[in-house]
């Protein structure tokens, strides 16, 4: 066999088993949610039997706020994604094309504050809210969320606009264009694959946080869904896998179609600030 081939059989054995190791959850997941006996493995006695029950009781009970929940992430993520995706295109930009003292330090101090985890900051952010009186509001977590996910959109539309020819600008600028038009017109359409990169990762990232939303929220007018999913056992006093994994399927698929759609531009987005001409 030519090293060629070689090669690629190693490539293609390396696939196969990364995405049976990534997808193999994410199946599980949907054969339980589409199954009336979750533990049909545990004994040869329980039947395997396919249904749509699980689906059915999490929709119809409105006790259990299902539908509620995943509005709320599905609205938070959203005001999340544009507050994060329009200040960090700003700050990006200014970091990237203006010199000023500082500016390395700046730099330091937001790849700094990324570093620190969300239960150091949880209780002080509580405290916070309580006193604002926004707890259990959409605002007690897009702030937070926006904050905390403007390290990481920072730093990938920074390695992006760097990447830039600066004779960008210059040339706008010479026809009479401000700081503001040159961004808007000329750098953020080139940037767009970036950019859009940037807003999936963190309309994900907030739709999947539960550490915030856990202690800011207290029931369904603001809860989001990875909460509700945790509170399934506090609800019926043992967990119900079926209702479980089919909540988390209705949560994990929109998320999955959009990643499956879009990431030849997540990939061209995040990677283009690597490349050097």
């Amino acid at each position: 066999m030519s090293e060629k081939r070689k090669k690629t059989l190693f490539i293609w054995i390396g696939s196969i088993i990364t995405c049976i190791i990534c997808l193999l959850p994410f199946f599980w997941m949907l054969l339980i949610s589409f199954t009336k006996y979750p533990n049909f493995l545990a004994s040869k006695d329980v039947p395997f039997i396919l249904t749509l029950s699980n689906y059915q009781q999490i929709l119809a009970e409105a006790d259990l706020h299902i539908l509620d929940y995943f509005k709320n992430s599905v609205i938070i993520a959203l005001v999340v994604t544009v507050l994060t995706v329009v200040v960090a295109s700003f700050a990006a930009y200014a970091v990237s094309r203006i010199q000023f003292r500082g500016k390395s330090i700046i730099i330091m101090v937001i790849l700094a504050v990324s570093m620190f985890p969300q239960i150091s900051i949880v209780g002080y952010l509580f405290k916070i809210m309580t006193s604002l009186g926004w707890i259990n509001t959409y605002q007690a977590l897009i702030f937070p969320y926006t904050a905390w996910t403007m390290p990481m959109s920072l730093w990938i539309l920074i390695s992006y606009f760097t990447q830039l020819p600066k004779d960008l600008d210059e040339a706008a600028m010479i026809d009479g264009a401000s700081r503001i038009q040159t961004l808007t017109r000329i750098i953020i359409p080139l940037a767009a694959p970036s950019i859009f990169s940037t807003a999936l990762l963190v309309f994900i990232s907030s739709f999947n946080e539960f550490m915030f939303a856990l202690m800011l929220t207290t029931d369904y007018h603001a809860r989001t869904i990875p909460v509700g999913i945790a509170m399934f056992q506090g609800l019926h006093g043992e967990i119900p896998w079926g209702q479980v994994m089919a909540t988390s399927a209705i949560a994990a698929v929109p998320l999955v179609i959009l990643t499956l759609i879009f990431q030849r531009y997540i990939v061209q987005g995040l990677t283009a600030g690597a490349l050097k001409d």
